[in-house]
């Protein structure tokens, strides 16, 4: 069905502006996910399961075992591919000190390995987009420093998709910028990412997204079941604030639950991931995490940042937080054996694509408005006009109020007024996207209703 649409006669030149189309396939997004290698996830994950333990109470002396050689490799690592990308991209520790805990008996400086790619557009440089994977693991008890604890799924799998992508997307350019994580600390608590996540906060950065790559590696569930086809991409939907600010009760009051910014950015992960990885699936669960189970997108959702999750469709748990062991003829441990590396790279392409179009697309248009002046059944946007200078024009979007993805849009070209004749605001969700003269398009912002003061 053709809907009808209204925009103001002095936008109409702009919309038949030369531009590719929003959501139009591009070549450099392309050629960042077909340069992603298999080869080179799977040398990254053996390596970093030979450091025999990762635990963040192991030694960080030696060379060959512990965390301490497994951050001094990732990092050694990422220099090479900084040195590769003309020095653009650039590597650092970050450091926090934990005093002690239930799983950290003693003071213990948690340290991340960050990688940082500048956004080569002015006003889009402060916005940022954070991809993270933990390298540290555990064997059955998590304070246990000594025994092996491999951790090739749970989750050398997640730092080879992100030191991956750092080495793969250096060597392209964003107008926003991306910042690549091995963070530590998680399997006693988070610490590495709540750490950043708190001082990002307290410096005022921008992170416009989170995605945490968190046990992204195995493809056969403990019973035999076996899907290579999909990943599972989990988004809250109302944040984990004790007092929730007045914008985000204005959305509930309008029945905007699912359309807060984490479920607005898995929307956009999803629809680029399905789109530069044709025939594998981004299934989006409507959850902050699985049952009993927690991740580094926490820390960023507690400081009221989006943040999402990546795992993999079938998990065996004989092979996660597990001693190595055999008992009763059963395998115990998580060896690089039971990861499909193959499909460790299609998760990264899928990453890879979300992440590039999100760093070349405007950002999500702001003070976005429902008109609510008179009984009508069309529905009237407004918004402001996007910063960046490459911005062509803007979608509305549209959905029933029971569908999870957006069913219909219409390009309404570069203006900040538009009318949809005939689609009443009483039974549909609405959206605004920006998109550029590529066809890089923003996630959608929901629409507060507007009122005007009453004489």
């Amino acid at each position: 069905m053709q809907w009808p649409i209204i925009v103001a006669p002095f936008a109409l030149a702009a919309v038949c502006a030369q531009a590719a189309a929003p959501g139009a396939t591009n070549p450099d997004i392309a050629a960042a996910v077909a340069e992603v290698s298999p080869q080179r996830i799977e040398a990254t994950i053996r390596t970093l399961a030979s450091f025999g333990t990762r635990d963040s109470l192991s030694e960080v002396d030696s060379d060959t075992r512990g965390i301490g050689a497994a951050r001094r490799w990732i990092k050694h690592t990422l220099e090479e591919c900084a040195r590769k990308s003309g020095g653009r991209l650039e590597v650092a520790y970050d450091e926090h000190l934990v005093e002690s805990g239930p799983r950290v008996p003693k003071p213990t400086r948690i340290v991340n390995v960050v990688a940082t790619l500048p956004g080569t557009q002015a006003e889009s440089h402060d916005r940022l987009y954070v991809l993270s994977g933990h390298y540290d693991s555990m064997p059955s008890d998590p304070a246990d420093g000594v025994k092996d604890a491999p951790g090739a799924n749970d989750d050398a799998s997640g730092t080879a998709v992100a030191m991956e992508l750092a080495c793969v997307m250096s060597r392209h350019r964003y107008d926003a910028t991306l910042v690549f994580m091995a963070v530590a600390g998680e399997e006693q608590g988070l610490y590495g990412s709540t750490g950043w996540a708190k001082d990002a906060r307290s410096k005022g950065l921008n992170v416009a997204g989170m995605i945490t790559n968190d046990i992204v590696g195995n493809t056969r569930s403990a019973e035999g079941t076996v899907d290579r086809g999909r990943v599972r991409l989990f988004a809250q939907g109302v944040p984990p604030l004790k007092a929730l600010p007045s914008d985000v009760l204005a959305t509930l009051a309008t029945g905007g639950e699912n359309d807060l910014p984490t479920r607005q950015l898995a929307r956009s992960v999803k629809e680029a991931g399905e789109r530069y990885v044709p025939g594998f699936t981004v299934q989006a669960v409507w959850r902050r995490d699985r049952y009993l189970r927690g991740g580094d997108h926490f820390p960023f959702l507690a400081q009221g940042y989006p943040g999402l999750r990546f795992t993999e469709p079938v998990e065996d748990w004989r092979h996660q937080h597990q001693d190595v062991r055999v008992e009763d003829g059963v395998q115990y441990g998580d060896l690089p054996q039971f990861v499909d590396f193959g499909y460790v790279a299609q998760v990264a392409r899928v990453n890879a694509a979300a992440l590039a179009t999100l760093a070349l697309a405007p950002s999500v248009p702001r003070e976005v408005e429902m008109e609510n002046f008179r009984l009508e059944n069309d529905t009237t946007l407004r918004w402001k006009a996007n910063p960046e200078p490459d911005v062509a024009g803007y979608r509305v979007v549209w959905r029933d109020t029971t569908a999870p993805f957006w069913q219909h849009g219409k390009d309404v070209g570069d203006v900040t007024r538009a009318t949809l004749a005939g689609i009443s605001k009483d039974n549909y969700l609405f959206g605004v996207e920006a998109y550029d003269r590529d066809g890089n398009v923003s996630p959608a912002a929901y629409p507060r209703p507007y009122r005007p003061p009453q004489r």
